[in-house]
């Protein structure tokens, strides 16, 4: 996990990357934003990935489907717990609680199907019509 501040006198905005080293995920370079406003921490960083993935829990536009992130924030928490969220997705996936609808349904129906769809999006293949990022190292 790596973050960069663009600016380094606004650390209120800054870029952070995870590279899984197990998982479906494994062998991906994933970048997100995140932006904090003068309510924190009373609201949610506002966190978006830059790139278009494959993923139940990652909308095409790169919103995030993390519980902390909306409903269940709590001033108590920090970003250390957004960090590890963020983590956990992309080590276990959640078909549950999903943006992208399509990827959910196939994770549901067959892991296998969905973890071959995952390595063909991460090389910038396309998965049921669309085409996603170049995201592998």
């Amino acid at each position: 996990m790596k973050m960069v501040y663009p600016d380094p006198a606004d650390i209120l905005n800054f870029r952070l990357t995870i590279e899984p080293d197990e998982g479906i995920y494994k062998g991906g370079v994933f970048d997100f934003t995140f932006a904090i406003n003068q309510n924190y921490p009373h609201e949610a960083p506002k966190v978006r990935c830059t790139q278009k993935i494959y993923h139940p829990n990652l909308d095409l536009e790169g919103n995030v489907c993390l519980n902390i992130l909306r409903e269940d924030w709590k001033p108590v928490l920090n970003l250390s717990s957004v960090l590890v969220g963020l983590q956990y997705l992309f080590l276990e996936p959640n078909p549950d609680d999903p943006l992208n609808k399509d990827a959910a349904e196939d994770l549901r129906r067959n892991r296998d199907a969905f973890a071959a769809n995952v390595k063909t999006s991460m090389r910038g293949g396309t998965v049921r019509g669309q085409t996603f990022d170049r995201v592998l190292k």
